[in-house]
C-alpha cells in the first residue's frame, strides 16, 4: 500500500460516513474531516503534476444560525474549493459541521462567513506543510434567493442517443476522437451518469457536462464510456478527475472541461469542475430553496 493510500485510509477511519451519528448541539471545527486527495490522484499517474485546473463548487442550501438576540437566520451558501487543495472534505463530516452553527450567536454575517473561511481553510490544508490558502465563500440572505426551477446543463444531450451499453466498470478504451476531421468545439452533456460512494456503497447521481475543442469526439462511445462508471466506486471529485484524465489522454482535445452536477444530499450537494485552461467558474444554476 502506499503512502497516500494508507493516509487515506487511516483518515477514513475517523470520517463519520457510514456511521450512525448524532446531531451537533454546538459549533465544532474539529467536526471538519479532511480527505487528501493524493491517493486517488497516484491511481491516475497524476504523481508529477495535474493537467487541470479547476475547482469543487458546494451549495448548502441548510446554513443557519442565531444573531445577537437569539433570533434564527438562514442563507444558501456556496462554497468554491480550489482543485490544487492537497485535501478534500468529506461530504457528511460537512454537513455535521454546518448543522453545528443552528445554536450558535453570531454578531453578523460576516462573522459567519469569516468562520466559515477560516475553518474550511485550515482543513482543506491540514497536514500538508503548507501555509492554509484561499477559498471562496459566499452568503445569498432570503431576500436574495430566486424561485426559477433549476434549468439543465447546456449542451448537445448525448441521452438521445440509442446506444448498448455493455460495460459495468470504467471502459476508457470506449473513447475514441477521429484525429482526420477538421477540428470542433462542441459542449455535451448528459444526465445519466451514476456512480457510488465509496464508503457506504449509495449511488450519486449526475449531470455531466464536456466542453472540448478538437479532434470530434465519437459520441456514442463516449456516451458509452460515461455510464460504464455506473458501478465505479469514487468520491465526486475524484469520478471528474477520471473522466478528464481519460479523455485527455485518449482523444488528446486541445482544450477541455469536465463538469459534474450532483444531486444534493442533506442539503448539501458538489459540483467538481476540471479545466486543461484559465476561464470564469461556471455556473451550476441552483441558486433556489426547495
Amino acid at each position: 500500500m502506499s503512502e497516500s493510500t494508507a493516509a487515506l485510509h487511516a483518515a477514513l477511519q475517523d470520517a463519520p460516513l457510514g456511521r450512525e451519528s448524532g446531531y451537533p448541539t454546538h459549533y465544532d471545527p474539529g467536526l471538519l474531516c479532511p480527505l487528501p486527495r493524493s491517493a486517488a490522484r497516484a491511481a491516475l499517474g497524476l504523481d508529477a503534476g495535474l493537467p487541470f485546473t479547476g475547482a469543487d463548487l458546494w451549495t448548502a442550501y441548510e446554513v443557519s444560525w442565531l444573531n445577537a438576540r437569539g433570533k434564527p437566520q438562514v442563507a444558501i451558501a456556496q462554497f468554491t474549493i480550489p482543485a490544487e487543495t492537497p485535501n478534500l472534505i468529506e461530504s457528511k463530516s460537512f454537513k455535521l459541521y454546518l448543522n453545528g452553527f443552528n445554536h450558535e450567536r453570531l454578531a453578523s454575517v460576516e462573522e459567519l462567513r469569516a468562520r466559515l473561511r477560516a475553518d474550511l481553510a485550515e482543513a482543506l490544508w491540514r497536514g500538508s506543510g503548507q501555509a492554509p490558502g484561499s477559498l471562496g465563500v459566499r452568503l445569498w440572505m432570503p431576500h436574495e434567493w430566486r424561485g426559477d426551477l433549476q434549468a439543465s446543463l447546456p449542451g448537445l444531450s448525448l441521452d438521445r442517443l440509442d446506444v448498448e451499453c455493455t460495460h459495468e466498470q470504467p471502459a476508457p478504451d470506449l473513447l475514441r476522437a477521429d484525429h482526420g476531421q477538421p477540428p470542433v468545439q462542441e459542449v455535451l452533456c448528459t444526465d445519466l451518469f451514476k456512480s457510488h460512494c465509496p464508503v457506504t456503497g449509495q449511488p450519486d447521481w449526475a449531470s455531466v457536462q464536456i466542453a472540448y475543442s478538437g479532434a470530434p469526439i465519437e459520441q456514442e462511445g463516449l456516451l458509452r464510456y460515461l455510464v460504464s462508471l455506473r458501478h465505479h466506486a469514487g468520491f465526486h471529485e475524484q469520478c471528474v478527475e477520471r473522466i478528464f484524465v481519460d479523455l485527455w489522454q485518449r482523444c488528446r482535445p486541445v482544450r477541455l472541461s469536465v463538469l459534474a452536477r450532483f444531486t444534493r444530499r442533506g442539503g448539501l450537494d458538489i459540483n467538481p469542475w476540471r479545466s486543461s485552461h484559465p476561464q470564469p467558474l461556471p455556473s451550476v444554476g441552483r441558486l433556489v430553496r426547495q
